[in-house]
């Protein structure tokens, strides 16, 4: 039989863990993942060294932590009034004031790992995730919502670029083709969960167009992203390149053209192009400078 300080030892470490889950839950744990694994990729491919592509890789892993944490703990009101299960805060996992600690934080953590490498490449970086910050605090609700997307995806490359030996500007066409991304991610972020947004009053671009106007939408920026990163880089795009175009191309039209019956069918066909788009971006990836 347990000690009563046992128990009581017990108890503490369950309700930290519970909390550590709950924040873990509430940052958005798949988008910071995978944003932050594609810039290191990008950062290892482009040539930066060990140390810098993992200073880097943590620059936008707390930028990342902070957007999500601010976009639950900013939403937290509306999702508590929706009872919109599934998020932490609403399910008493963590409490919204931890969530903004938590967001400020990693924010405050972001910026030195940010101008560590390097005064521009941290300044482009910080303009991204103030971008971010935007979007979850006032744009969201508005038809620019697609704009902080644009910019924080296009500032990924540039910071990387920024942050090689010499510091060189970034390629007009890496950034051109994150911001693509950016506005298609923007797209397919919401396609899912548009009805609820809507029944809850969110009026941000996509869902001026509705989900009709999503999907059909929706593989234009992610093929163009595409064209641009096969075809603006100097020199020929290559077999590989021509090939990974025409399959972007089709399953494009292909998702569009199912989606209208199986909406499912196109938000899978733009992830499908957005994977085509990452594998150019990393194949390119030494000449993103």
């Amino acid at each position: 039989m347990s000690t009563p300080e046992r128990s009581t030892d017990g108890g503490a470490a369950a309700m930290w863990a519970g909390r550590a889950g709950g924040l873990a839950g509430a940052c958005h744990p798949g988008p910071v993942m995978a944003v932050t694994a594609l810039t290191a990729a990008l950062a290892v491919t482009a040539g930066q060294g060990a140390t810098r592509s993992v200073l880097t890789a943590a620059a936008v892993l707390t930028g990342q932590l902070s957007v999500g944490w601010c976009n639950d703990a900013f939403d937290a009101r509306r999702d508590i009034a929706t009872a919109r299960r599934g998020k932490p805060v609403v399910d008493g996992a963590v409490s919204v004031t931890e969530v903004w600690v938590a967001a400020y934080t990693a924010l405050a953590l972001c910026v030195p790992l940010s101008f560590a490498c390097g005064l521009w490449a941290g300044a482009v970086h910080l303009v991204g995730v103030a971008a971010a910050w935007a979007y979850d605090l006032r744009l969201k609700a508005t038809a620019w919502s697609w704009v902080p997307y644009a910019v924080g995806f296009a500032s990924l490359p540039a910071f990387v670029a920024l942050g090689l030996p010499g510091r060189p500007w970034p390629a007009w066409w890496v950034v051109t083709a994150g911001a693509l991304l950016g506005v298609g991610a923007h797209l397919g972020d919401v396609l899912p969960d548009i009805h609820e947004d809507l029944a809850t009053g969110v009026r941000g671009f996509p869902h001026r167009l509705g989900p009709d106007g999503v999907r059909l939408l929706l593989p234009v920026p992610l093929a163009a992203a595409s064209a641009v990163l096969a075809l603006a880089p100097a020199g020929p795009p290559g077999r590989w390149g021509t090939v990974a175009l025409a399959a972007a191309g089709s399953v494009a039209v292909t998702g569009a053209v199912l989606g209208r019956r199986w909406q499912r069918t196109a938000f899978a066909a733009a992830v499908a192009v957005a994977v085509v788009d990452v594998a150019l971006l990393l194949a390119r990836g030494t000449g993103i400078a």
